[in-house]
């Protein structure tokens, strides 16, 4: 049997204490390892906002690691919205300004 693929988009909203700590550099690093594709960058109002896209099994110990963060962040709250799309917009992985 053939393993289908369905492609979804993971968008989040980190709060806590996320800016500052190397947070973007973490998500970069996990969003690799993971083989995803998308981006993360700071928001004005102190959170970080990610967009992930890959396939479910790739997503979700993504967004485990995302709301554990590195040793130098605290997470609060990661608001999160999954939607399945046709096939990957991004490329790569890469920080937004």
């Amino acid at each position: 049997m053939e393993k289908e693929y369905r492609f979804y988009s993971l968008h989040l909203y980190v709060s806590g204490v996320v800016q500052g700590v190397g947070f973007r550099f973490y998500a970069i690093h996990r969003a690799r390892a993971y083989g995803l594709n998308g981006w993360v960058k700071n928001l004005y109002d102190g959170r970080v906002e990610i967009e992930a896209e890959g396939t479910r099994d790739r997503l979700v110990p993504f967004l485990e690691e995302i709301r554990i963060g590195p040793r130098s962040s605290h997470v609060r709250g990661v608001a999160e919205d999954w939607q399945e799309i046709a096939f990957p917009r991004h490329k790569t992985f890469t920080v937004r300004y």
